[in-house]
């Protein structure tokens, strides 16, 4: 049975271990000086050479021949994760209590140590309170945040990195010429970025596709893209294209066909933020891409998460774009307002003739319950409410501030079907909502808090207030309110607010 490469490729000292530098050089400076601490903890992500270090540093510290397959009574190793209980380490305490059978120090190795039981810990921290002179420990972890501060402080912490892409990508490119076959250097860096700085996932992969290659035949990019389930550089670079056109439904279609292929959205998300980092420079405003694919890995559906990215930046364009909102109604400040009139609600007021500026108003006072008209000519934000009160008709109220302006109803029915025309949510948002127009406001009783926050959104607001614009003919202030609108009967009102809330139902509807 051959032996796994990552096994076979085990760096067997200081100066074979790669891209950790930062930690090799204070441990071999430590070592020349003779300056031996009681623990050490090495902490870093999975497959960087940490219990690699461990065994090399324990064979340093007692000056033994480094031999894998060799094992020294004195350099014991503990994996924790089965080791975890506080009887392990009891046990562990008393036979570090004896003496080294033969080498200077007798060594323990715990690895996992993060998977150790809260009583374990205690245990352990007793004896690295006060080590006996002959014992080291040096303990690796994943998760050093998961250890005590109180061991923290008793340890010399040693911090180890991802490995680099290049130094990973010459590695493999080595390891392969000494097994007899050749990978092509785009291949070699493309299994590099993919193991994510991990050296123990990097060469196991090339272990695994070593198969595909001889040495008159290279491993090439496309066979290890294949094997990975990557996606071409063409495809990915296809769909930034059309992220960038928010062209939502040909991006879906796409994402559809690499879905149909078999590709991971895990990895399709790691490829185009690595494609992203290389051009983010240059494109500056694809940063929010960048945020939106970091939670594809970190979401419990990362399919939906990829697809929900596309279909929000198509519809973010579709809500907000000049040319779907221009059809609607022109902006409020270019639209011609019609000259102002003082008249009868539609259902009293006898028809009048139109107000012209070649027939001014009568100075005297006009007869009663007769309509009067208001020169534009004499139209002024400081007489406007004046001269309302004293030209109205008997008996009547003016509908708002500004009745001249003021709908006295609202086509909901059409309010949603422009709203769908732009924004099904918008829509959806809208025919959940209970409606008041009071003069010139209308009220939107949302339900809820979280509708609320919808409608108020300020990419949801300026379209919702153009559309009740071009329904109701007149700019109207909208204000938005979190609950389910109140009764219309004063007492059933007064008995809902005793009772904590409620909605009207009407049960002719019902029935």
């Amino acid at each position: 049975m051959s032996q796994a490469l990552y096994r076979k490729y085990r760096s067997r000292s200081l100066d074979e271990v790669l891209g950790q530098d930062h930690v090799t050089n204070i441990l071999r400076r430590a070592l020349e000086q003779g300056k031996i601490a009681h623990a050490y903890l090495l902490t870093g992500p999975r497959g960087v050479g940490k219990t690699s270090v461990a065994r090399i540093l324990a064979h340093e510290i007692n000056q033994l021949p480094y031999d894998e397959e060799a094992s020294h009574l004195d350099i014991i190793e503990i994996d924790a994760a089965s080791n975890n209980g506080v009887d392990d380490i009891r046990a562990l305490r008393e036979k570090a209590q004896v003496a080294p059978v033969s080498a200077p120090k007798k060594i323990y190795i715990i690895d996992e140590v993060h998977m150790l039981s809260k009583p374990a810990f205690n245990a352990l921290l007793k004896t690295l309170e006060e080590p006996p002179a002959h014992v080291v420990f040096i303990l690796a972890t994943t998760d050093a945040d998961k250890l005590p501060a109180t061991i923290l402080s008793r340890v010399q912490q040693f911090f180890f990195r991802p490995i680099p892409v290049d130094i990973m990508a010459r590695q493999l490119m080595t390891i392969a010429e000494k097994e007899g076959f050749t990978i092509e250097a785009d291949a070699a860096r493309l299994i590099a970025e993919r193991s994510r700085g991990g050296f123990r996932d990097g060469i196991s992969m090339l272990d695994q596709l070593s198969a595909l290659a001889s040495a008159d035949k290279p491993l090439s990019a496309s066979d290890v893209a294949q094997y990975l389930g990557l996606s071409a550089t063409e495809t990915l670079e296809n769909l930034l294209e059309l992220y960038q056109q928010h062209d939502a439904p040909e991006a879906l279609n796409l994402l559809g066909e690499l879905e149909q292929a078999g590709t991971d959205p895990v990895v399709l998300s790691h490829q185009l933020l690595s494609l992203l980092r290389a051009r983010l420079h240059q494109r500056p405003e694809l940063i929010t891409l960048v945020k939106q694919l970091i939670e594809v890995d970190r979401h419990p559906h990362p399919d939906l998460k990829l697809l929900t990215i596309f279909m929000d930046n198509g519809e973010q364009t579709a809500d907000t774009s000049p040319e779907l909102i221009s059809p609607l109604i022109a902006s409020p400040k270019t639209t011609a307002k019609p000259p102002a009139t003082i008249s009868k609600s539609p259902v009293e007021a006898p028809e009048s003739p139109a107000a012209t500026p070649e027939a001014p108003a009568p100075a005297a006072q006009p007869a009663e319950n007769s309509p009067k008209t208001i020169p534009k000519q004499e139209q002024t934000n400081n007489s406007a409410d004046k001269t309302a009160s004293d030209t109205a008709p008997a008996g009547s109220q003016p509908a708002s501030d500004n009745p001249v302006n003021s709908a006295t109803d609202i086509d909901w029915d059409k309010v949603i079907a422009l709203a769908k025309e732009q924004s099904f949510a918008i829509a959806t948002l809208l025919q959940h909502c209970s409606w008041q127009l009071d003069g010139n406001t209308l009220t939107l009783y949302a339900g809820n808090a979280f509708a609320k926050k919808k409608l108020d959104n300020a990419k949801n607001r300026p379209l919702i207030a153009t559309i009740v614009q071009q329904v109701a003919g007149t700019e109207l202030d909208i204000v938005t309110i979190g609950q389910k609108a109140p009764p219309k009967d004063a007492e059933l009102a007064k008995i809902a607010e005793l009772m904590g809330g409620g909605e009207e139902v009407n049960l002719e509807e019902l029935s």
